[in-house]
């Protein structure tokens, strides 16, 4: 019953998002059990390189987020999912300095911050991004415990359907009404 809960809260055709658009990828998978060795202490990768699964965002600032379940991280697979869910037209682009993101040149007006470097720039941030990220990752390691690969893109979907109706004074009668339309 969870399940189709959750499918119901798939969005539809919503429209694009506009203004300032934050984009990130993320990584969601356990993380490795240490093995009884002292001698093998290597911690996992993060991020890039690892067997997590990875999932592409993108938020209004100020407004709503849209995420997915991705195969890979390329910039083709990084354009196919900005193109479908941000209006290029007037919006600036805000992306880290991963150069899959290179892919958008001569479609988005995009602005970059280098993590290396620092993380904000004036209103040159990804932070809403991360903090969508990191609401996701607090409900799989709170509540969920785990997603399978299988059932993820519902999981992502709950997420996005809760940010997005984070105002909204009756959440339920909205998702029912959205079930019955």
């Amino acid at each position: 019953m969870q399940q189709r809960i959750r499918a119901a809260m798939l969005s539809e055709e919503e429209p694009l998002l506009q203004g300032i658009v934050e984009a990130d990828e993320t990584y969601i998978g356990g993380k490795p059990r240490k093995k009884n060795n002292r001698d093998d202490d290597t911690p996992a990768p993060p991020g890039r390189g690892t067997g997590k699964t990875p999932v592409l965002g993108a938020v209004e600032r100020g407004g709503r987020v849209v995420a997915q379940v991705a195969s890979t991280i390329k910039g083709k697979d990084i354009l196919r999912f900005l193109v479908g869910r941000v209006d290029p037209q007037g919006t600036l682009l805000i992306t880290d300095e991963f150069k899959a993101y290179n892919a958008t040149k001569g479609i988005f007006n995009r602005a970059m911050i280098n993590h290396k470097r620092q993380y904000v720039d004036g209103d040159r941030h990804t932070n809403t991004m991360e903090g969508f990220w990191a609401l996701v990752k607090r409900a799989w390691y709170g509540s969920h415990h785990q997603y399978s690969k299988r059932y993820m893109p519902l999981f992502i979907a709950e997420s996005c359907w809760k940010y997005n109706n984070r105002e909204n004074e009756d959440p339920f009668t909205t998702f029912m009404k959205g079930c019955f339309t």
